[in-house]
């Protein structure tokens, strides 16, 4: 089943924690994701950023969700557990417990209003189910997708000299081929060939990396991954790149995964993400943190 969002966490939530002893969020979200019957590829889902899975974050919210209603409290750092007035609301068997439920808590109204005021924007929309960090990784993916479709916009007009140009900068804003100056080593094409340029992979140049790339409209079939292939044996080399703004046929993709030279495929999206990540082609206009409370620092001895 779909990961559930965190109102329909809610009332399972509270009914974990009927038993009236306490219990970690670790601990709910464990037991949860058995209660929801989630697989381990859903159990194992992260946010965008990486930086948590999540359910472990909806189910995070839920509680937080519940400690403003004052249906949970927390008796000590990094556990939560029922209150009387949960204990009530779960007396009277309630079929859901969701934001407009939790709107007849003064407290929680309170708790409302006050996120209103800081976000009034937001007072005439109605309550989503996505958790804040979920909106704020939306709105930023969404950035991420508008600003990688521009960049490919943009490379498809310019020349393919151009394109093998910013494949290289690319690769040494990773890390490849110490300076720019060293980096690119364009070599003498022709048609047998099939390289466009090599890369040392470390600024020693303990091992060379040669590079395909095309800047194509259709899709890169097996055959042109073959040739690539074949290029690399001609040369003796072990590890190639092969970089299209289209993409990579299902047959490509397998075809590179069987054979013993290492050929790392990048696609034009993963090109415009690496391109975004590494700050080439674009500049950054805005920073924003995310920052959660320190709980240790609160601790007195």
């Amino acid at each position: 089943m779909p990961i559930p969002d965190y109102q329909a966490i809610m009332l399972p939530l509270l009914k974990f924690a009927g038993d009236q002893q306490e219990h970690s969020l670790r601990e709910a979200t464990n037991i949860l994701a058995d209660y929801f019957k989630l697989t381990e590829e859903e159990k194992n889902e992260l946010l965008p950023s990486g930086g948590e899975e999540r359910f472990y974050n909806r189910v995070g919210w839920a509680r937080t969700y519940l400690k403003k209603a004052e249906l949970l409290n927390y008796p000590r750092r990094g556990f939560f557990a029922i209150t009387p007035r949960g204990i009530k609301l779960l007396s009277e068997n309630p079929e859901d417990i969701n934001v407009k439920v939790l709107k007849q808590y003064d407290e929680f109204t309170q708790f409302i209003e006050i996120k209103n005021q800081k976000n009034p924007e937001k007072q005439s929309e109605k309550e989503t189910l996505e958790t804040p960090e979920e909106i704020l990784e939306s709105a930023h993916q969404k950035l991420q997708d508008n600003l990688s479709l521009e960049i490919l916009e943009n490379i498809k007009q310019c020349s393919p000299h151009f394109f093998e140009s910013l494949v290289v900068d690319l690769l040494v804003s990773m890390g490849y081929g110490g300076s720019r100056k060293e980096a690119g080593q364009a070599l003498r094409r022709s048609r047998d060939e099939g390289i466009d340029g090599i890369i040392k992979e470390d600024r020693l140049g303990l091992d060379i990396i040669y590079i395909q790339a095309k800047r194509w409209e259709n899709v890169v079939g097996r055959p042109e991954i073959q040739k690539f292939a074949g290029a690399l044996q001609g040369q003796r080399a072990r590890k190639g790149i092969f970089i299209t703004t289209s993409d990579f046929t299902k047959d490509a993709i397998e075809y590179v995964s069987k054979i013993e030279t290492k050929i790392i495929l990048l696609n034009g999206n993963r090109l415009t993400e690496l391109m975004i990540e590494h700050n080439v082609g674009v500049t950054p206009i805005a920073k924003y943190e995310v920052k959660r409370i320190d709980s240790d620092y609160f601790i007195e001895e």
